[in-house]
């Protein structure tokens, strides 16, 4: 990262002379779909997501281990081997993403996009002994990985300048990550069973998605700004017996040009996102994220990141986006896993 760094800022040049080829003209790097091409043009892009949650929220406040386990009810008990209250509890979960998408503008009112994701998540359990009480088993970590939900989608351009763009998205996300992973678990009565294992710990929704979005944005002088609305609309109900709940989401920018090949940004978004509907028979287990109802919330985030574009030599056209966010607000239906922080990076190249 520090290298690509150092080499655009030695191919910049005193000036650029369309608003395109500033740093600026692209919203952040953890913005999707803010930009429309002209008739002809191809990008591609890599980003590259980590997100790291840890400990447990009810509603705004957070909640010990050790009190989920004497006082939250476990929504299986009286199910054979299931104890009254929760006795396994996440500690942890990391989330590394990989998205590698592309845009092509077949005529100027439109331009097609398409992004595909690989997905690793880690998240270490503290298990209890059966029965009640605080006493500590041991733990265990679920590791699954592989493809996520792929996403296509169409950008129409209502108004389009040099310094001003307004577009909406018509988006699908089509169900190719796996609902089925299993990992090694150690339960309350000391057994290490092969489970199928939690929705957050899934690949996919194995739905098909709707991805509604309209973004705005602009450039003046050395400052840029833009809105962005999008949702994630789930339709139908996967294979398994659940859908995920729908996700609101909306985000503001503001931007600074350094200099013609950098600029500043700050960002703050915010998102609703609604319980998991219905049940898979497969997913159940003495712990928080077994439990449909422990899902969706709502939260606000502020972000900080940059921009830079190389503009000359061997890489110019390419961008770098880097940007690092934290949650100054959540109110989750819980006990459900509170967000700590994440960060973007991703390269672009418009050909």
């Amino acid at each position: 990262m520090f290298r690509t760094t150092i080499a655009l800022a030695a191919l910049t040049l005193p000036a650029l002379a369309h608003a395109d080829d500033t740093p600026d003209s692209h919203a952040p790097i953890g913005v999707m779909a803010d930009h429309t091409h002209q008739a002809g043009e191809f990008m591609v892009s890599y980003r590259f997501m980590h997100m790291d949650m840890g400990g447990t929220r009810i509603g705004t406040d957070t909640i010990a281990p050790d009190t989920i386990v004497t006082t939250i009810p476990n929504r299986f008990a009286g199910m054979p081997g299931m104890p009254p209250t929760l006795r396994v509890v996440p500690l942890e979960m990391r989330t590394d993403m990989h998205m590698l998408g592309a845009m092509y503008a077949p005529t100027d009112w439109v331009t097609l996009m398409a992004m595909g994701h690989y997905i690793t998540k880690e998240m270490p359990h503290r298990t209890y002994q059966g029965g009640m009480g605080t006493n500590v088993l041991g733990g265990f970590t679920t590791s699954p990985k592989g493809f996520g939900d792929t996403t296509v989608a169409a950008l129409f351009p209502l108004t389009k300048s040099h310094d001003f763009e307004v577009n909406v998205r018509a988006g699908l996300s089509l169900p190719t990550g796996s609902t089925h992973k299993t990992g090694e678990v150690l339960t309350p009565m000391n057994m290490t069973p092969t489970l199928r294992l939690p929705y957050s710990m899934q690949m996919g929704s194995g739905t098909w998605d709707l991805l509604p979005g309209i973004t705005v944005k602009g450039i003046k002088d050395a400052f840029g700004y833009g809105a962005q609305y999008q949702a994630t609309i789930r339709t139908g109900t996967n294979d398994d017996g659940y859908r995920l709940g729908d996700v609101h989401m909306g985000t503001a920018w503001a931007s600074y040009r350094l200099a013609p090949w950098v600029s500043a940004s700050l960002r703050v978004a915010g998102r609703t996102t609604g319980r998991v509907h219905g049940i898979d028979p497969n997913i159940m287990a003495p712990v928080q994220t077994a439990n449909p109802d422990n899902y969706g919330g709502e939260r606000l985030d502020a972000y900080v990141g940059a921009n830079m574009i190389a503009t000359g030599g061997a890489l110019k056209g390419y961008r770098l986006g880097i940007e690092l966010g934290a949650p100054f607000y959540q109110d989750l239906n819980g006990p459900q896993m509170e967000g700590n922080w994440s960060f973007t990076i991703g390269v672009q190249k418009a050909f």
